[in-house]
């Protein structure tokens, strides 16, 4: 009777730290996805003309700059096309708002 409720225990921790794993591994791709090592782009040049029509240019500047630092790219244009580069379309503020112009 123990040693059946110890394999129950043991299969039941094998199951939670296999869970665990893949749960990691699914992290880990999706951060490897939005940034590719070696890949370079200069964030003041691409924020610059995503902002240009921008009525807070600078504000606008500022934080496509800090998107661009963390994801390595900013959408073509002026606005939209957020489709091209998906880290920088979900980052939010604490408050929930798009974070990235």
């Amino acid at each position: 009777m123990a040693i059946s409720k110890l394999l129950i225990a043991s299969l039941l921790v094998s199951l939670l730290v296999l869970h665990l794993v893949e749960a990691d591994q699914k992290v880990n791709s999706n951060q490897a996805a939005s940034y590719i090592p070696g890949k370079s782009i200069d964030c003041g040049g691409a924020c610059k003309a995503r902002c240009s029509l921008s009525s807070r240019p600078n504000l606008c500047k500022r934080a496509c700059g800090t998107c661009c630092a963390r994801c390595q790219c900013v959408p073509q244009g002026t606005s939209g096309n957020l489709d091209t580069c998906p880290c920088y379309a979900t980052m939010t503020t604490h408050g929930g708002r798009r974070k990235c112009p």
